[in-house]
């Protein structure tokens, strides 16, 4: 079998993987994703099995090794075209070039009535996008090399205007860009580590969100770039903490703060072997004062007893001055583990091992009053919300009142503030 065969057989089995996943279920998405070659927009050192796994393939990295561009993981490809529900005709946006694939994707999608922009901050990957699209018989498609935040003017507007890049204060320009009743679609980092992919809709001065999913990207670069810092919780830097500009972060006094004596809660909050906590974790972030940051560990970190397993995508933790707290698994009404005590009655003797429950660790000179604060919010949400999920409504600070960020546990509801947006989040 030649290569091309190859790469045909391997492309046909990830999207059959991917549509009977529930990744998608438009046959058009389907479609694009066989007939846009993914190996010839990745790296030729890329193998074919690598270019047809599900999975993210980084392509540029800064000069610390640190990646800044990838070809996104397939799964939220399609999720996020599925989301956008472009049609042939319509006139499409892209924040955040990359290799140019996901352009080519957009463009079986819009039809040769339709149009694609796609704009990326660097020479080099514009260049490579429009080889790759040249290449692979996308040459319609239009590559623009400028600031993603700004969008692109020349071609407004835009029926939808869809970010492949991860933003927490989302740029004006997106929004004056798209046509009436058009759909943006972005990666909006909510607070600290929480991300989801939401499709808005302008009515009046407000953008209601449509349904969303868990997400993360590389952050959008450029006039309203997003960057985090990696701040070390070991002293030999195996486990670090990801923060955001909007988080109070005292990284001297956390230095170190897993090795030291460790406090363990139960929260009596049962979980499947399975479940995706990522609508707890949403509910941390906007409760928390100080939102839910992700702990990133070294292959051997987890076995060394300094973090315990986590519920999907975790583990996330919040902080507060030299204090951490994070969401663990726990074995259901276990006793301690290796270098914790324990704050509450041990219940050995309870339901077999192999159940789990959500539990809360905590590290630091006040670990036991903010994990006690961590799972006290782990009950409401697991009482109240956790049979629901959340809707979002985006409203330009140039268009609402004059406010501050605002959390309401008990309603469900919380309204959180960026430099020129308000985001509401509300639990149904």
């Amino acid at each position: 079998m030649d290569s091309e065969a190859a790469a045909t057989q391997l492309r046909d089995a990830l999207v059959d993987g991917l549509r009977d996943h529930d990744r998608f279920r438009e046959p058009r998405i389907g479609q694009a994703l066989r007939a846009v070659p993914r190996h010839r927009f990745l790296p030729v050192t890329v193998p074919l099995e690598q270019a047809y796994a599900d999975d993210a393939v980084a392509t540029k990295y800064d000069a610390d090794g640190v990646p800044i561009s990838s070809a996104s993981q397939p799964a939220i490809v399609a999720i996020m075209l599925e989301q956008l529900d472009v049609r042939p005709g319509q006139r499409v946006l892209e924040i955040g070039a990359g290799t140019g694939y996901n352009a080519a994707l957009l463009a079986r999608l819009t039809g040769p009535a339709g149009g694609v922009t796609t704009i990326d901050v660097d020479r080099d990957l514009v260049d490579g996008a429009r080889s790759n699209l040249d290449a692979t018989g996308h040459r319609d498609v239009r590559v623009v090399l400028g600031d993603g935040a700004l969008g692109y003017p020349p071609g407004a507007p835009y029926d939808r205007v869809v970010a492949t890049v991860g933003v927490w204060d989302l740029p004006t320009p997106w929004l004056t860009q798209l046509a009436e009743g058009g759909k943006l679609l972005v990666p909006l980092r909510i607070r600290g580590s929480v991300a989801r992919s939401i499709g808005f809709g302008r009515t009046g001065g407000r953008w209601r969100g449509g349904p969303s999913q868990q997400c993360g990207f590389m952050p959008l670069r450029g006039g309203v770039a997003d960057p985090y810092r990696m701040v070390p919780l070991t002293t030999d830097r195996s486990v670090l903490l990801e923060t955001h500009q909007e988080q109070d972060i005292d990284a001297a006094a956390l230095a170190g703060v897993l090795e030291r004596p460790g406090v363990e809660l139960g929260t009596g909050v049962p979980v499947g072997p399975a479940e995706s906590l990522e609508w707890l974790y949403l509910w941390l972030a906007c409760a928390l004062p100080n939102a839910v940051s992700r702990l990133t560990a070294t292959p051997d970190a987890p076995g060394s007893g300094l973090v315990r397993p986590a519920p999907a995508p975790g583990p996330l933790g919040t902080v507060e001055g030299g204090s951490l707290a994070y969401v663990a698994l726990l074995p259901s009404r276990s006793g301690s583990w290796r270098g914790a005590r324990r704050a509450e009655p041990d219940r050995s003797k309870g339901p077999a091992p192999d159940r789990r429950e959500i539990g809360v660790v905590g590290h630091g000179p006040d670990a036991d009053r903010l994990a006690h604060r961590m799972a006290d919010q782990v009950r409401l949400w697991a009482r109240d919300h956790r049979a629901g999920t959340a809707e979002f409504e985006l409203q330009p600070l140039s268009a609402a009142p004059a406010t501050t960020s605002a959390a309401a546990p008990a309603s469900g509801r919380f309204t959180l503030r960026t430099p020129t947006n308000l985001l509401a989040v509300t639990w149904r």
